[in-house]
């Protein structure tokens, strides 16, 4: 996958998919499939009360900062690291309860 905006990824606004390049940081823009409220999904600031930049303190500390991709949950304040592919996004997301294998089950 050239970028991580590339792809459609279904998920509830709390859990944000961030990818750590060479280059830098990267947050997977978010846009509303349903929502009631007038807000801007993208910062999140306002909705959950932490910015960009303590996520990343956050990412960093559990993984140093190694390449590759990593899940927000804004609302419970948990960091996890994937792996270095786009592939290992789904299996984390599994894990911790979102989506399943087979969705069609």
């Amino acid at each position: 996958m050239a970028d991580i905006n590339d792809t459609t990824v279904i998920l509830p606004d709390h859990i944000r998919i961030i990818e750590c390049k060479s280059e830098g940081w990267l947050f997977k823009a978010m846009k509303p499939f349903l929502t009631r409220k007038s807000v801007d999904i993208n910062d999140f600031s306002p909705l959950y009360g932490i910015n960009q930049e303590q996520i990343l303190i956050e990412l960093f500390r559990i993984n140093g900062g190694k390449l590759g991709f990593y899940l927000a949950n804004l609302r419970s304040r948990q960091f996890y690291y994937c792996g270095k592919t786009a592939e290992s996004v789904k299996p984390k997301l599994i894990e911790i309860g979102i989506g399943r294998a087979d969705p069609f089950l």
